[in-house]
């Protein structure tokens, strides 16, 4: 890899999230990483460009390259000579699944912002194996799903193996959080519950807690403390109110995977929602956000509201907040956990992870930089583990010191 022309190629640099991905890497690649941005329209990418040089002159050498993620030729020249690829061209399972296959067969690290469960298992069937062989980290849901979840279990794991313990189990709860949806992000929830409504291998798939395991396990799994949450309920370990969290489908699955890779603990067991003050005002709030999800879900999947929400009340594909509105942004999440020492002492721990702009965008935009970087500089920290993976298991504690230094919070408090 490291004779190849490119340390990082940003895919999909002229789109609302891409360019917020390009300015960060303006500001905060090394002058040593050599990166392009890429896409379909090199009239578009120039403009990209042009922001770029207003940020740091020396990107006028910065490379312009065209492709597209539905042609296989142009792929095939641009993968092989990159050592990462970055995208945030979404929805994935539409546009995403060739350039993940090119980049296994290439050896070529990849990172996305992909919170879609159908495209991370055709990726991990389809690609986990030559990605073993040809040793290429392909890593999914390097935004703010699944990066927070993921990385605040696998601190408190590290917490308990310096111990010599593990984990058997962890909540994960979303508490105060600001930030506001982009177009992309409403256009791949909707071709999500669409595949759901007409194609049953998709619904189960979907309810599957462990859709994302290396092998899916047949029937229906029945342990209720992985079971989504679906409604209002309190919680005595965080003495608060909780309801059900939007991307929990998403980040339970992350999660599970990074310990069927990892190991945290046997058995080992999470679940993740969120968290509303306790009292009255905690339970009207809870059972509000609850109501508002079931809404929604219903609306989603019915085709006339399905049309009428994209049309009239999500935004449009290209569109996302302000910088005031996501430098205003910011969240919490926290975590609790149980698990034993390696002398069989029982071990409580808990951890928190904040950031501090808009989850979705400002600090998707940093997670995602930090990822590629990551992958582009940091071999020798990483362990030797190759295919399918998440943030944890690719990139592990190398990428909560990156994404430390940059701001964000990582804390362990407990025995």
């Amino acid at each position: 890899m490291t004779a190849r022309e490119h340390d990082i190629v940003l895919f999909g640099a002229t789109g609302f999230t891409g360019k917020l991905v390009a300015e960060y890497l303006a500001r905060h690649a090394p002058k040593t990483v050599r990166w392009a941005i890429a896409g379909r329209n090199r009239t578009k990418l120039e403009a990209v460009k042009r922001d770029l040089v207003a940020i740091d002159a020396a990107l006028e050498a910065l490379p312009v390259l065209v492709a597209d993620g539905h042609d296989q030729a142009s792929l095939d020249a641009l993968v092989p000579k990159t050592r990462v690829v970055c995208t945030t061209v979404g929805p994935f399972g539409e546009h995403g699944r060739k350039l993940v296959a090119t980049c296994a067969r290439s050896g070529t690290h990849y990172c996305d912002i992909t919170g879609e469960v159908p495209f991370i298992r055709a990726s991990i069937d389809e690609n986990h194996g030559k990605a073993v062989e040809t040793r290429a980290r392909i890593v999914h849901c390097c935004g703010f799903d699944s990066i927070p979840s993921d990385l605040g279990v696998f601190i408190l794991w590290d917490h308990a193996r310096k111990q010599g313990g593990s984990l058997s189990w962890t909540k994960g709860f979303v508490g105060e959080m600001s930030g506001t949806a982009s177009g992309g992000t409403a256009a791949t929830m909707l071709s999500i519950v669409e595949q759901a409504t007409r194609d049953p291998k998709v619904r189960r798939l979907l309810g599957n807690p462990h859709a994302l395991d290396p092998e899916v396990p047949r029937g229906r799994v029945r342990d209720p403390f992985e079971s989504d949450v679906r409604g209002v309920t309190f919680d005595e370990d965080i003495d608060r109110w909780t309801a059900p969290f939007v991307m929990a489908s998403i980040n339970t699955r992350i999660v599970r995977r990074s310990n069927a890779l990892l190991h945290y603990g046997e058995p080992f067991r999470y679940r993740e929602a969120m968290s509303l003050p306790k009292g009255p005002k905690g339970l009207v709030a809870a059972s509000v956000v609850t109501a508002g999800m079931a809404g929604f879900a219903l609306g989603a999947a019915l085709p006339p509201t399905r049309a009428l929400l994209a049309r009239f009340v999500l935004p449009k594909p290209g569109e996302g907040p302000s910088k005031e509105a996501r430098d205003r942004g910011h969240f919490t999440l926290r975590f609790v956990a149980e698990g034993t020492t390696g002398t069989a002492t029982p071990l409580r721990v808990r951890a928190t992870v904040k950031g501090t702009s808009d989850p979705g965008y400002g600090e998707t935009a940093k997670m995602l930089g930090q990822s590629c970087l990551c992958l582009a500089e940091d071999e020798g920290a990483l362990e030797p583990r190759y295919g399918v993976l998440t943030p944890a298991s690719a990139m592990g504690m190398a990428l909560v010191d990156r994404l430390r230094h940059e701001g964000m919070t990582f804390a362990v408090e407990g025995a």
